[in-house]
């Protein structure tokens, strides 16, 4: 498995985002679904990360830098056939550690709270990460959980 920064031109990946959008507003009530389309992730403060096996696309990822040392995952999603593979796994240890090479003390995350995101947080948990307050412009409600990490360990 390659894991590449970019991709977003790519067909495959558009198509993988597009599924990871769907998914995520359909798991959700409306209006508390904060999946980024592709213009939402194609700004200065996102780096996108995509996982390869040869041509073939796992998943993706993305890292939003919200203050210097603070970072938000972004766009987790692995493809189907992909799963239980350790594709997430992967894509989140290069997301924390782009985010300690780029001095984020902080990494935090949002998602959901039915039953479709209980395996993302399975392994968010199982990697350390921590519930924690809302941050940013997150508003807490029963349609989303928060969860933190110091990228050198637990931060709750």
């Amino acid at each position: 498995m390659a894991i590449i920064e970019g991709g977003l031109d790519d067909a495959r990946v558009q198509a993988l985002l597009t599924t990871h959008l769907a998914k995520a507003r359909e798991a959700t009530a409306e209006g508390f679904a904060f999946a980024l389309d592709l213009s939402g992730l194609r700004v200065p403060a996102i780096r996108f990360f995509s996982a390869w096996d040869g041509e073939t696309l796992l998943g993706v990822g993305a890292l939003k830098r919200l203050a210097p040392d603070h970072g938000e995952l972004k766009s987790m999603h692995t493809a189907e056939p992909a799963r239980r593979r350790g594709v997430g796994a992967a894509m989140l240890a290069h997301v924390m550690q782009q985010a300690r090479i780029a001095g984020m003390t902080r990494l935090s995350l949002e998602t959901g709270t039915s039953a479709y995101f209980q395996a993302a947080v399975a392994l968010y948990l199982r990697h350390g990460f921590t519930p924690c307050e809302p941050f940013g412009d997150y508003v807490a409600s029963g349609e989303n959980r928060f969860l933190s990490i110091h990228t050198n360990g637990p931060v709750c």
